[in-house]
């Protein structure tokens, strides 16, 4: 394992009973890159996280964080990460005050005050009322704050911004963005793709616990299919762009408009339309959403 690997996964499986909930899995993160892990509930995502922080043991496959196998020695690992579950456990009667004195505690008293509070107060959470009155969105904030106040070198974020307001959603993502800035790792699983597609560098895709894709985020939305929208000055025979490799033809108006859907490189259809009148050219690329969706709805074709 590299000393630029901040996680590897190797063969990752993991069943519980009869379901197979990771068959295979191979991740590999660089150090100081934001990694968006995308897929439905149940696809894996969980899991994953748990095996990679020892929280459950595989069946198989091999582990490193931090150049350290979780299991050997699953308290230097989490020492030096930050976790958000996707349900972080409270005791309903302390303060948030004293929850988050608590995890200092367990981390060897090393969190800066100033910097804890600070992360609260972007996040609009009052450090006084017991856990059982907050709102779900508020024990979200007090469990991102818990996983970013001591200013951990990797962060393994499981949906980050469930239950909160876009508001806060948005000043979540600043701070993952933040954290790497400050040369911190951040792995994180969602399945809201605006948030992925925000902030990722990179993404992998699970499906059904397998990684089906992984790629750069720019590199995955570019080489997928695009949308052209073209308007003529004049009604024209659109036919001889239906037949441009690549291209499809999804609608048209009278001869003079037509969207297309381009599959691959645009310079075929740009040397093709030079024969036309063309008024107007607009593109548009899929969001990674989309991108998403085409996997699950080739599964299903396939099965």
């Amino acid at each position: 394992m590299s000393e630029e690997t901040a996680l590897m996964a190797q063969g990752l499986t993991k069943s519980y009973g009869k379901v197979r909930a990771l068959r295979g899995v191979d991740l590999q993160v660089q150090r100081g890159e934001i990694f968006g892990y995308l897929g439905p509930n149940g696809a894996g995502k969980t899991t994953t996280i748990r095996c990679l922080l020892d929280l459950i043991r595989p069946d198989g496959g091999a582990v490193r964080v931090l150049g350290i196998d979780p299991q050997a020695d699953p308290v230097a690992v989490q020492a030096r990460t930050g976790y958000l579950p996707g349900e972080l456990a409270l005791d309903p009667n302390m303060t948030v005050e004293d929850t988050l004195h608590y995890f200092n505690a367990l981390r060897g008293n090393k969190v800066d005050w100033g910097f804890a509070r600070g992360l609260a107060a972007r996040l609009d959470l009052d450090l006084g009322p017991v856990i059982k009155n907050l709102s779900h969105g508020n024990k979200q904030k007090v469990a991102v704050v818990q996983a970013l106040m001591h200013r951990p070198e990797l962060l393994l974020l499981d949906e980050p911004t469930l239950g909160l307001d876009p508001l806060m959603q948005r000043e979540v993502l600043r701070l993952i963005t933040e954290a790497k800035a400050n040369g911190a790792t951040i792995f994180f699983s969602s399945h809201i793709m605006s948030e992925v597609e925000a902030v990722a560098e990179r993404v992998a895709i699970i499906r059904e616990g397998v990684i089906v894709e992984v790629a750069e985020t720019a590199s995955l939305i570019n080489r997928a299919l695009r949308r052209a929208n073209v308007r003529f000055k004049q009604p024209v025979d659109i036919g001889p762009l239906a037949n441009v490799p690549g291209v499809t033809v999804l609608s048209r108006d009278d001869g003079t408009s037509v969207l297309l859907q381009v599959e691959g490189e645009m310079d075929d259809l740009i040397k093709a339309l030079a024969a036309f009148p063309v008024s107007d050219f607009e593109t548009e690329r899929p969001s990674l959403e989309e991108i998403f969706l085409a996997y699950y709805e080739d599964d299903q074709k396939e099965e």
